[in-house]
Parts: structure tokens; sequence; C-alpha cells
């Protein structure tokens, strides 16, 4: 099996950005996809990967009884649940990972212990040190919990046009967080240069005991995050069997990392990205150019453009996305479709989640929810599609769950509708 296993993977182990040993593993994983023995050969095997053959709900015991420490114990394992009236819409089986379920609420935790052991073992960070980072929010959120468990101070700086639950949250969580105004990348006070320009600050000050700038943009910890732990999991819960796994991309290193262990196991699942108005990631997948056509209006009020939906979409590539991009990453294979999900279409999927599946999300998770419903109709009938659940609605109330908001982004009211009327998905 190992043999049939690593002559199916030479080819991609190139591609591997973890080492000869993940890449030994990927590939064994493809033959014992080919087998059609896939989980119980990891099992046997017993992986450095760790796959788990069965799905563990956060907060529980470990599936060996034991219980597990901390914040980062309960990061990953999250449930993978059917969201029932889509696939019954559809006729795809539509599944979502409930990364809400995480300790910090969202699938940040996964890479903010990424980034923080990648800085320890680096020497950046050492006892009392502060971690500083450019957010619009939940990265924050799972660093600041994350820093707690681990002795660090945390440093944040976001745009002040964000919901204002996620500057509660973080300051009831212990960060120093810091408003600046929206402003272009190219602008030294975009939020991310000022976060890279106060760790510097910090680091120079006398008796310091140093800064580290996490950088979650182009810091490829927050890709092996998703590579090593979010993929597999996916894999191993879908008993291998996916079609297509949508996902949007604000760092990127979500899809990134996700996809790339996919393509691994199972060449031929669709890597899909949907994306929000004023992204450039959607023509970037689609036509191979970064750009949006938002970005010619000489009137932008916000940051990416006047999307409601927070945490996704954006104007430049970043080193977690391009790992996805053949064409950036040395050609292993990685997104290869995306879909435009608009505003309305987000609200409207919101409150259809609410009313039928009981399952309150945030923005970006309702954006997942279309984009996998409009790859469902384009894969056709008896495909199987992944999607993630990235947060809940409690961080999103006084703005995308705001009817004052609305006409600020051109948004009419969500209309009721039937269980298996998806109309409002174009």
């Amino acid at each position: 099996l190992a043999a049939v296993g690593l002559r199916l993977g030479a080819d991609r182990r190139a591609c591997h950005p973890s080492g000869s040993r993940l890449a030994a593993t990927a590939a064994v994983a493809a033959g014992a996809a080919a087998v059609g023995v896939l989980i119980p050969a990891l099992r046997k095997l017993q992986l450095s990967r760790s796959v788990p053959t069965r799905p563990r709900q956060a907060g529980r015991a470990c599936a060996d009884g034991r219980p597990r420490a901390g914040f980062a114990g309960l990061v990953g394992n999250t449930p993978l649940i059917e969201l029932k009236s889509l696939s019954q819409a559809t006729g795809c089986r539509i599944l979502a990972k409930a990364e809400f379920l995480n300790p910090g609420g969202c699938q940040k935790d996964r890479a903010a212990l990424h980034i923080i052991a990648a800085a320890e073992s680096d020497g950046l960070l050492k006892p009392g040190g502060t971690i500083v980072e450019g957010t619009s929010g939940s990265t924050g959120i799972s660093l600041s919990l994350a820093a707690a468990e681990r002795g660090y101070r945390v440093h944040i700086v976001m745009p002040d046009d964000q919901a204002a639950e996620k500057v509660t949250l973080l300051r009831r969580f212990g960060a120093e967080v810091e408003l600046v105004r929206p402003a272009s990348i190219t602008s030294p006070e975009h939020y991310v240069n000022v976060a890279r320009r106060r760790a510097a600050e910090l680091n120079a000050q006398p008796n310091s005991r140093g800064a580290v700038f996490s950088d979650q943009f182009e810091n490829l910890a927050n890709f092996r995050a998703h590579y090593e732990g979010t993929g597999p999991e996916i894999w191993a819960q879908c008993g291998g069997k996916l079609d297509a796994f949508v996902m949007s991309a604000g760092t990127g290193g979500t899809i990134a990392g996700v996809g790339r262990f996919l393509k691994e196991v199972a060449p031929d699942t669709r890597i899909c990205l949907a994306d929000v108005p004023g992204s450039s990631l959607y023509n970037k997948v689609a036509h191979g150019v970064l750009y949006a056509t938002e970005q010619a209006e000489q009137s932008i009020r916000r940051h990416r453009t006047d999307t409601i939906a927070e945490g996704i979409g954006i104007d430049r590539l970043t080193a977690n996305f391009a790992r996805g991009l053949p064409e950036h990453n040395g050609g292993c294979s990685g997104i290869d479709d995306a879909f435009s999900v608009s505003d309305q279409e987000a609200l409207d999927m919101a409150h259809y989640l609410l009313a039928h599946e009981g399952i309150f999300v945030g923005s970006s998770a309702a954006v997942n929810c279309a984009g996998a419903v409009k790859a469902a109709r384009r894969l056709g009938p008896g495909r199987a599609v992944v999607t993630v659940l990235c947060d809940n609605g409690l961080r999103h109330l006084t703005k995308f769950y705001n009817p004052a908001a609305w006409p600020d982004f051109g948004l009419a009211p969500p209309q009721e509708h039937a269980k298996h009327d998806l109309s409002f998905v174009s």
C-alpha cells in the first residue's frame, strides 16, 4: 500500500510545503484512497499528521477519554454538519465545517496557535513579550486568547469601521486596541502597516521584553495551520468523498491550505473561491488579473470597497493566497474556480439559514454558503460540496444584522423564503 501511495504521490512531493516526511504522508494517503481504504490505512500507519478518524466536538474530552488542556486543547476537530435545506434544494450534499465552535469563535484560532508556535520556535517571542497584529477583528480575538494562555501581551490595530462588538471583545480579552481610519495598503496608515510599525517601536523601547508582528496575511504559518489541520479533518470526516471545497478569502490561508491538502489526496476535487464585491481575487482566479471594477471608482469610502462582509475580500495578493495559485506556487494544483457573491445574497442566505437550519452565522459564513450553492449547481446533482461556517452572528449584530446599516450598502431587507427556495442566489 505504501509503495502504491508513494508512486502516485511522487510527482507532487516537490510541491509539499512541509518536507519529505509529510510528502510521504500525503503520498500514502493518495495511494490509500486509490484502493478505497484511506481511513484504515491512516489509522494503522499512525502518520505524523494525525488525521482524526472521528470528529471530536470542541469542549469535550478527547476520543481516548483524557481531558484537553486549556485554550489550545479546544482548537480544532470541529464537527462537519450537513445543511439539509441546502442539500435538498440543490440535489447535492452540502456539508459545512463548524469552525465557529472553536473556543475563539472561528477558524482563526488555528492560525493564531501556529503563528505563536512559529514565533517561539524562531526565538522571536520571549516571556512577557507582545504580539502585534493588524486585523479586522477575528484574528485579534484568537491571538488574544492564545496569548493569555501563554503569558504574552497583545496590541491590535484595526479599522474603525468594523463591528463594535469585536472591539468590545478584544478589550475584554485583554488586548490593547488601536483604531485607525481605513486606508489603502499603499498608505503608511493602513492598519497592517501601522501594526508593523508599532511592533518595531515596541522593540526599540528600553528594557523591552520584545514584540513580534504576527503578519497573518504573509505569514505562512497561517497556511500550514489549515494544510496540517483543517484539510485532513475535512477529508477524514467526509470519508474521502467530496467533489468541491468552497471558501471565501481574506488572508487566503484557509482556502490555500485546505485546497493544497485536498488536491494532494484527491486531485479531482474542485477548489472554489467565493468572493465579495470590491475584492480583486475573483478576477485573479477566473482571468489571471488582480483587479476589481470597483477599484476604478474615485469615491471609495471603505477599505476593500463597500462590502458589508468583514474579514474577507482583498485588493492585493497575499503570500498565503498565492500558495493556492499554480502560477505563484511552483505549479502545484490549487484553486480551480471562483464565484462572485453579492452582499444581498449573503444577507439573504444568513437569514435563510437561521430560519431553516437554526444556525446563526456571520457574514463570511453566509458568503461561503451562497458560494457552495453556486458550486453545487455547476457540478450537478449527486455531488458533495464542503464549505466553512467561519463564525457565528454574535460578532455581527451592529452591522451585518443591523437594519439601520443596510441602506449604506444598498441592501434590501431579507425576504422570507420557503425551505427549498434558493431563488435569492443567482
